[in-house]
């Protein structure tokens, strides 16, 4: 069964649960197909991990990141990524709550998957406008060796989505296209926000086999389920911060668009908070020829 179909197995999540699950501890979201390194590690639950690098995990950097899940951010990356995350920190933000995310190893709970179009599925706390861009590794990707950018095929990205402030069922589905490769590789997402400066960092693990067992066998991950979710939230460290964001705009498109394949593009994120203000003064003149028509019949 695909990932996709195993999250909407778990049936749709209405907006009150969506508010309940985050609380006022909540934050922004994590990858849940292929599931991310931080969300597989949290499913397994943070004070009884099943897995040997779930139980390292919290053995380095105690259970505190788990449960802040959706918090694996930078507040001012402001499209800068690569020039701020540091080759072997890319899976934590090179933030030091995280750092455990950054182990080298191939025991990380992986996502079997195959080439073609996939839908990638994103668990959203926070819906927020932006561009997530998702990237695969090279085909000579070693995960004994800790994550640098150039192990990412920067040039082609397997996806990029124009995000907006609203969800379907607590999710943004972004298609995308994995090209071939074998073994296991990672899909890295940035997702930076166009309302702020603010990003997003995931790490997913998967595995497109056709080679032989890896020297550690890993399991499939797991999903954190949505009753985990809200009995989980109070336990979360993690604020609401709109980091200097306005009111809110009108909604964003929620299809894949064609943008420059680097996440930190200036050219793409203008492009978007253009679309965002052309959008937001046709809803501005038709609010206004509503209202002066109201007044004057």
């Amino acid at each position: 069964m695909s990932w996709t179909r195993r999250l909407l197995a778990t049936g749709a999540l209405t907006a009150g649960a969506l508010v309940a699950a985050a609380g006022t501890a909540g934050a922004h979201g994590a990858m849940f197909g292929p599931t991310s390194r931080v969300a597989a590690c949290y499913a397994e639950g943070p004070e009884t991990p099943k897995s040997q690098v779930c139980k390292d995990l919290v053995a380095m950097s105690g259970t505190q990141p788990l449960y802040d899940w959706n918090e694996v951010n930078i507040a001012n990356a402001n499209g800068q990524s690569r020039q701020i995350i540091p080759d072997g920190k890319l899976c934590s933000a090179n933030r030091d709550k995280y750092k455990a995310l950054d182990m080298a190893r191939t025991d990380w709970p992986a996502t079997a998957v195959t080439a073609g179009t996939n839908t990638f599925n994103f668990r959203v706390t926070a819906p927020h406008q932006g561009v997530m861009t998702l990237y695969i590794t090279n085909s000579g990707y070693n995960p004994t060796q800790p994550l640098k950018w150039s192990d990412l095929d920067l040039a082609h990205p397997v996806a990029q989505y124009a995000t907006g402030r609203t969800s379907t069922n607590g999710y943004y589905n972004v298609t995308g296209t994995l090209p071939n490769r074998t073994g296991r590789q990672l899909v890295y997402m940035v997702w930076q926000r166009t309302d702020s400066p603010e990003a997003f960092y995931g790490c997913s693990d998967v595995d497109f086999g056709g080679t032989a067992a890896a020297p550690a066998a890993a399991a499939a991950p797991g999903n954190p389920t949505e009753q985990q979710l809200t009995a989980d939230a109070a336990k979360s460290t993690v604020a609401y911060h709109d980091h200097g964001t306005a009111a809110a705009p009108a909604t964003l498109a929620t299809a894949p668009v064609a943008l420059a394949s680097d996440s930190g593009s200036s050219a793409a994120l203008l492009g978007l908070v253009g679309a965002s203000l052309a959008s937001a003064a046709v809803s501005g003149v038709i609010l206004y020829r509503r209202t002066r028509a109201a007044a004057t019949a």
